[in-house]
């Protein structure tokens, strides 16, 4: 059973502010990780929010005492 959202291109694409070609594109260069059902792409909210950490220009913001090991 899945536990986090999927998502269509189209709310991806919304999401970000972008074109939904944009996304098909970092699919299809396997730059972003997608599920095809059907004919349709789904792209995991874990696998959206990886892509953009690993594109970020720098480390998340931690909060002073949060723990960097959990």
């Amino acid at each position: 059973m899945l536990r986090k959202p999927m998502y269509t291109v189209h709310e991806a694409a919304e999401l970000l502010k972008v074109k939904e070609s944009t996304l098909r594109s970092l699919i299809n260069d396997k730059q972003l990780r997608a599920v095809k059902v059907g004919k349709e792409w789904r792209i995991a909210e874990v696998d959206l929010t990886e892509f953009l950490n690993e594109h970020a220009n720098r480390e998340p913001h931690r909060q002073e005492g949060s723990d960097v090991n959990e």
